[in-house]
This record gives structure tokens, C-alpha cells and sequence, in this order.
């Protein structure tokens, strides 16, 4: 089934989350048009929203927070696999 797009959508946004988003659906082979599109059309089929949206808790807060402070311990995923290994 062929669908005409007759009408516009348009957004207001901030022209840093603009570009950090417009990046990363490039990177995926996407347009900002073309993610629209997608929300759209599943919430439209699915008469949901596509994301489960939630308010952090305090302790989910709390962990953001210390990682904009830089607080965190950073390690990579082999040292991750490292010790996951070490269990078996």
C-alpha cells in the first residue's frame, strides 16, 4: 500500500540536539524526516507511544548526576568480558 505524504510536520528543537541526533540517524542511514515518520506511523498503527518513557527514581538520578561529575570508574567491555570469564 502506497501512502502520498500530503501534509508537514514541523518541530521546534534546539540546534544542538538537532545535530547530535541529525549524526546519529545519519549513521544509521536515516533522515530526522525518516525517524518521524517512523514514530509516527507506530503510533499511529499501534496507538502507543514506540518508547517506554519513566521519570529516573532518585537513585537513577543520583547515578547520572555522578557521571556528569565524572565520579565513575570507566572500563571497557574486555575488561567487563575479563571478569565476567573469571566466574566460570
Amino acid at each position: 500500500m502506497t501512502v502520498t505524504a500530503d501534509t508537514f510536520v514541523r518541530v521546534r528543537i534546539d540546534s544542538d540536539t538537532k545535530e547530535r541526533a541529525s549524526a546519529a540517524l545519519r549513521a544509521m542511514g536515516l533522515s530526522v524526516s525518516d525517524a518521524l515518520r517512523i514514530v509516527l506511523r507506530r503510533v499511529a498503527n499501534d496507538q502507543a507511544f514506540p518508547l517506554e518513557l519513566k521519570a529516573p527514581n532518585a537513585a537513577s538520578r543520583e547515578a547520572m548526576a555522578e557521571i556528569k561529575r565524572g565520579g565513575l570508574e570507566r572500563v571497557t567491555l574486555a575488561e567487563i568480558q575479563a571478569v565476567l570469564d573469571a566466574d566460570d
